[in-house]
């Protein structure tokens, strides 16, 4: 077969949660599939060392100025050139006009719900009305159509009517350099922040609050990916400025360093309000430290019982949680055993070969 992947954002320098399932994925395809041909269609960008060609996977630059015209115009003039046997994008939309089958991994549908707030990042609002027009559309033209949990499988079936022979589930794995990392003290909570409102930030910092008002210990707030500024308005907005001192924003974080920042914290937070899959539950589990995450959603179906669930929209809740894992050793010390063992079960060579299965049923 002659298959070709979109994975538009792999060689960006600050990527994200798709651009890493993008990544990963092809990575292990390349290990297990010397058998068919692959096209990889990307984005020129800086880190463009994190994949290499080898013999039956060529990689094709695509230089276009925004994203909907690489996506709508520079991607599907690439793959006419190549003519494949199947297209996969793997980034929630995909090309409106595609003369070859198609197969779209359909991340999660949160642009399809009510919006429970305005993000203020221009780039996320407009990829979320991106996703509203495109989405719909490109479904009838797939052939398969993939998610990452048997939670957003359910959601995508009921809003959008597909068939269970069109829509599969295919869990996301961990990386394997998450591992525990040597440490002498484990001494701040770690949470990873967004101006996606999802995320919950503005609660989280209301949780934190009042963990400081019980706790002994007091342990700062390391929250990565967030400006100070943006914390500092949150901060004001909910009259507890006072706290700023506890707060660290180291802003973005790189992957390679994120073992180190896991293994180093004392327990980590991810009370998001809606997730479809969650993959740094699985990373801080994968480096020995205990989770506090959403009841919510895919959460608790990633999670298992391996980690505290706690309701998001209940700060009180998310601060008693802390305050149970730094007050009870024998509660924290079966989170990371248990973290550990549940961890373990995701793997990215399953997702490969889950892929390529789909692949030879087109």
């Amino acid at each position: 077969m002659k298959i070709a992947i979109e994975a538009q954002r792999i060689f960006r320098t600050n990527k994200h949660g798709m651009d890493f399932v993008a990544l990963e994925m092809i990575k292990e395809l390349q290990k297990i599939d010397k058998e068919n041909e692959y096209f990889i269609f990307v984005s020129p960008g800086k880190d463009n060392m994190v994949l290499q060609e080898t013999a039956n996977f060529k990689i094709f630059e695509l230089k276009c100025p925004t994203y909907p015209l690489w996506e709508q115009v520079a991607l599907p003039m690439a793959v006419n050139k190549v003519k494949p046997d199947v297209l996969h994008c793997t980034s929630n939309t995909a090309p409106l006009f595609c003369n070859v089958p198609l197969i779209l991994t359909l991340h999660d549908i949160i642009f399809l719900e009510k919006k429970r707030s305005t993000s203020k990042s221009l780039y996320q609002t407009m990829g979320w009305y991106y996703r509203r027009m495109v989405v719909p559309r490109v479904l009838e033209k797939c052939v398969r159509v993939i998610t990452v949990s048997k939670y957003e499988a359910d959601r995508i079936a009921e809003q959008l009517k597909l068939s269970p022979e069109k829509l599969i589930a295919v869990y996301n794995g961990v990386s394997k350099h998450f591992a525990p990392v040597a440490t002498k003290e484990k001494n701040y909570i770690f949470f990873l922040g967004n101006t996606d409102p999802k995320k919950n930030t503005e609660r989280v910092l209301r949780a934190y609050s009042q963990y400081l008002k019980t706790s002994d210990k007091k342990m700062p707030l390391l929250i990565a990916d967030l400006n100070m500024q943006y914390v500092k308005e949150l901060l004001e907005k909910s009259g507890i400025s006072e706290i700023i001192e506890k707060i660290n924003t180291p802003g973005y974080i790189y992957n390679s360093d994120l073992p180190t920042v896991y293994s180093n914290a004392y327990v980590f937070l991810y009370p998001s309000l809606r997730e479809s899959f969650g993959i740094p539950i699985l990373e801080a589990m994968a480096c020995g430290t205990p989770v506090v995450t959403s009841c919510t959603s895919a959460m608790p179906e990633i999670a298992g019982s391996a980690a505290l669930l706690v309701d998001p929209n209940n700060e009180i809740e998310i601060a008693d949680a802390i305050l149970k894992i730094e007050n009870d050793k024998d509660l924290r010390e079966n989170l990371i055993n248990a973290g550990i063992k549940r961890s373990s079960g995701f793997s990215w060579e399953y997702t490969a070969k889950e892929l390529l299965k789909i692949y030879k049923s087109i």
